[in-house]
C-alpha cells in the first residue's frame, strides 16, 4: 500500500464517518428519535413538504427519511457507499434548491451553507468510493458497487 492510497483510504473513512453520523442523526430525527427529535416525526416532514408544493408529500417524506437513515448507516459501515452517496446527494441538491437557496448563504439564516457542504461531501464519496477501511472491502475484499472507471468502461488506464 502506497502512502497516497493510505491517505485516500483514510480520507474516505473520515468523510464516511462524519457524513454518516450527520445523515443518520437527521434521518432518525425525522422519525422522532434522538437529539433532533421534535415531536412532529414524519408527519411534520409531510406537512413541510406540502407547504413547499412537493408532489406526493407523504411518500416523499418517507423516502427522504429512509434515504437519510439508511444512507447514513450505510456510509458509517462502508457498504454500498457510492449508491447511498448518490441518493444522499440528490436529497441535498433538492433541499439546497427548494428550501435553502431562497434564504441566501449563511446557515444561521437558513441558507445553503450546510446543505451545500453535505452535497459536495457525498458527491465526493460517489467518485472516491468507500476506501479499503470499509466493511465491504474488509469482509469481501472488494467494493460491491465499483466506480465506472476506465476499466469498467472498457478502456485501458
Amino acid at each position: 500500500m502506497t502512502e497516497d492510497s493510505r491517505e485516500t483510504d483514510v480520507s474516505a473513512l473520515l468523510l464516511r464517518l462524519g457524513l454518516g453520523v450527520v445523515f443518520a442523526v437527521h434521518g432518525f430525527g425525522k422519525l422522532d428519535i434522538g437529539p433532533l427529535a421534535n415531536g412532529a416525526g414524519v408527519s411534520g416532514v409531510t406537512g413541510f413538504f406540502t407547504q413547499l408544493g412537493i408532489p406526493l408529500p407523504g411518500i416523499m417524506a418517507w423516502i427522504v427519511t429512509l434515504v437519510e437513515v439508511v444512507g447514513g448507516l450505510l456510509l458509517l459501515l462502508g457498504v454500498f457507499t457510492r449508491v447511498a452517496s448518490l441518493l444522499l446527494a440528490v436529497d441535498m441538491a433538492v433541499a439546497t434548491v427548494l428550501v435553502h437557496l431562497p434564504n441566501g448563504f449563511g446557515v444561521g439564516d437558513g441558507g445553503v451553507e450546510f446543505t451545500l457542504v453535505l452535497f459536495l461531501g457525498v458527491l465526493a464519496l460517489v467518485f472516491l468510493g468507500p476506501g479499503r477501511y470499509s466493511l465491504e472491502v474488509v469482509v469481501l475484499g472488494r467494493e460491491l458497487v465499483p466506480s465506472l472507471g476506465e476499466e469498467t468502461l472498457g478502456r485501458s488506464v
